[in-house]
């Protein structure tokens, strides 16, 4: 079979970095880059929103030295049109035999056809997942395990921790909250593990980790016989507020409430469930406060000098932190902490950070494999209610 000549544009690269291996088939076909796509590509590394996408795709290029960079002398002399007629005219000044363009733009390709230049979209394009969504906490068959990960063997999650492997066949029923999913059941496995010290869980808004996590830090502190941790502290990112933070009335807890009402709010419906009396400082009060020598809140700044001891920390939309708040954070942690990260790399808001350079893809980066971290993808058929069940099915 003859070698095909395909011509990247810069969507396809954007849309799957590993576009060219697809492509290429090994050795069977050819694969060239405009020029144009080059300062495209140059033009969009500076987007928040896309340039960790760009620079795997920049990465790409340069690894395969069997990838042809159109010269710049044609795009250069182009500079006033627009980027497809750009491209389009690169394409027919090149001697390239056959020249097949790969892109996803429809009006790029109804440009092609006019030019006579043959045109096929790339079928297999895939959002981009960062390191947290790729590893779910599960491995393959046939793949070696990592510490703490699980395996389906049969249909049953078989987890493998520094015990051996052991089948989950059991569900955990903590605080009186059950899991509505094997993922969340698994997730309360690793976050009650007494030999992990160091959890992250990742998933869309809905999947239910914070509550998961307040449940099990309210189990590990007031109810585990052999107890031995004596407070929570739920850190927060509260980069949006800034300045202002300081020009809100009250203490540290009220100025940080209207930020996490939500967090009040699920461990009210905990405390409803269970009574957590020592949470608060009148439990049968009217409105409820939280009693700081049990439960505190702190944004990311207080964290900076103290130690934390004895302890579960939750730490509340790592996505949020930068790599040295998130380095700043974990060493803060002393003797016997169980520190539970939560969060969703898809819904990065602080505008100095995105999907790949955040606090949680750089911690499952860095610390997966370690005998004492855990990480999990939570996901299944029920969120927290039908209306959020439609929403994440339809992918809206």
């Amino acid at each position: 079979m003859a070698s095909k000549n395909f011509i990247l544009d810069t969507n396809v690269l954007i849309e799957n970095p590993k576009c060219i291996a697809g492509l290429r088939n090994g050795e069977e076909n050819n694969i060239h880059v405009p020029y144009t796509v080059l300062a495209e590509l140059d033009k969009l590394k500076r987007d928040p929103r896309v340039g960790h996408v760009v620079s795997q795709a920049v990465h790409a290029i340069l690894e395969d030295d069997k990838v042809r960079i159109f010269p710049p002398d044609v795009a250069l002399g182009l500079e006033d049109e627009i980027y497809d007629d750009r491209i389009l005219k690169e394409i027919l000044k090149q001697n390239v035999e056959e020249p097949i363009l790969i892109t996803n733009d429809r009006i790029l390709q109804l440009k092609a056809r006019v030019y006579g230049i043959a045109c096929e979209g790339y079928r297999d394009s895939v959002p981009f997942q960062s390191e947290s969504q790729l590893y779910t906490g599960f491995v393959e068959d046939g793949e070696e395990p990592v510490a703490n990960s699980f395996r389906w063997e049969q249909g049953t999650p078989v987890f493998h921790g520094t015990e051996g492997p052991k089948a989950v066949t059991y569900q955990h029923e903590i605080w009186g909250v059950r899991p509505r999913s094997v993922y969340q059941n698994l997730a309360l496995e690793i976050m009650l593990h007494p030999d992990i010290d160091l959890v992250s869980l990742q998933s869309e808004a809905g999947y239910g980790k914070t509550f998961l996590a307040l449940a099990a830090a309210l189990y590990l502190v007031l109810e585990r016989k052999d107890n031995t941790y004596r407070k929570i502290y739920l850190v927060k990112p509260v980069w949006e507020i800034g300045a202002k933070m300081g020009y809100l009335p009250g203490d540290v807890e009220e100025k940080m409430l209207p930020y996490v009402r939500y967090i009040h709010d699920l461990l009210v419906k905990l405390h409803e469930m269970r009574p957590a009396n020592r949470i608060f400082m009148t439990p049968d009060a009217e409105s409820l406060r939280l009693n700081p020598k049990k439960f505190e809140i702190q944004p990311i700044a207080y964290i900076r000098g103290m130690n934390v001891e004895n302890a579960v920390v939750v730490v509340d939309e790592m996505q949020n932190l930068s790599r040295n708040e998130t380095r700043a954070l974990l060493t803060r942690m002393g003797e016997n902490v169980k520190c539970i990260c939560l969060g969703d790399t898809r819904q990065v808001d602080n505008p100095y950070l995105n999907e790949s350079n955040n606090g949680l893809n750089w911690v499952v980066k860095k610390l997966k494999g370690y005998r004492n971290y855990a990480h999990m993808v939570l996901k299944g058929e029920r969120s927290r209610g039908p209306i959020t069940d439609i929403v994440l099915k339809s992918k809206l």
